[in-house]
């Protein structure tokens, strides 16, 4: 028995990009073609894009955006088989029910599977200076952070001294790289006032922080691994389950609460603790594309069963 053609698709033609502050497309409507909506735009949501136009997936892909500018690596995800990023349209309410997600400006898009991907924001404002130090937040900061080490070492000739703001488990990970590294870590739970820049031309960001007290501390590194916050307002909308410090609860299969919404980033949370700081996300997009894969064409099968 033929599998029963999909409701139609409401939002952009697969391929497009549309920019920010430009009239909504016309409706498209296409018969039995699945549709994934990604809300979101970050490095989790690209890994899993990228996973899924690799594969045999021949539905349709939304991802809505909260930023306005086009940024380079979004513009090659809008290129892709079957892909539609929406720029500046950041998803604001799902409508579980109707499988239907609303943006912020009111757009709505259908979908037959949604993946919220909208990670995570800083728990405290940014600490003046901060866009001279390195940062850890996820695993995925690792290979970065190793790369700016070792150019500070070819650099400096010798061993850096690395100073590092924050606490948990964020922390822990980015002492880990550094020691790894060859770095040596001096960590401080104390939150600084403010980062110390280098001399004008140096090739280095930041020598040191500087305390509320008038302390200080001095070294060749500055590194940032503060505590963040899942961004799962989104969830709330939805009904779904999060956990009590934050995030959206999902199983091993990324699967949410409720049924055909999952969670990938670090918007989700397993075993209480924020997904990026367990997977890297091309390992939980690999694994998310695969589980999306079989519910998208089991769906159709129950339905003609």
């Amino acid at each position: 028995m033929s599998a029963p053609a999909l409701s139609p698709t409401t939002g952009t033609s697969p391929s497009t990009a549309a920019a920010p502050g430009t009239a909504s497309p016309t409706t498209v409507t296409t018969a039995a073609r699945p549709r994934i909506v990604i809300a979101g735009a970050g490095t989790a949501a690209q890994a899993l894009v990228r996973q899924l136009t690799r594969t045999p997936f021949a539905g349709a892909i939304t991802v809505l955006s909260n930023r306005d500018d086009a940024p380079e690596e979004l513009l090659e995800l809008a290129v892709l088989p079957h892909v539609s990023v929406r720029f500046g349209q950041p998803a604001s309410y799902i409508d579980a029910e109707n499988r239907r997600v609303t943006t912020a400006d009111g757009m709505e898009f259908d979908y037959d599977e949604l993946v919220i991907a909208t990670g995570s924001a800083p728990a405290e404002a940014p600490v003046e200076g901060a866009a001279r130090c390195l940062s850890y937040s996820t695993i995925d900061d690792a290979a970065r952070l190793g790369e700016a080490v070792k150019d500070v070492t070819r650099v400096l000739g010798r061993r850096p001294l690395g100073i590092l703001v924050g606490t948990g488990s964020a922390a822990g990970q980015a002492e880990a790289v550094l020691r790894a590294r060859g770095v040596r870590p001096i960590r401080t739970t104390v939150r600084p006032a403010a980062v110390v820049p280098t001399i004008a031309g140096s090739v280095l960001p930041a020598s040191g922080v500087v305390f509320e007290d008038g302390s200080s501390m001095n070294g060749d590194l500055v590194i940032l691994a503060e505590e963040r916050i899942a961004r799962d307002e989104l969830a709330a909308t939805a009904g779904l389950t999060t956990a009590p410090r934050g995030g959206i609860v999902i199983g091993q299969d990324f699967r949410t609460s409720v049924p055909g919404i999952w969670a990938i980033g670090d918007a989700a949370a397993y075993d209480g603790v924020r997904l990026g700081l367990l997977v890297a996300s091309g390992s939980a997009a690999s694994v998310c594309a695969s589980q999306l894969l079989q519910a998208t064409m089991a769906r159709p099968l129950a339905a003609a069963a």
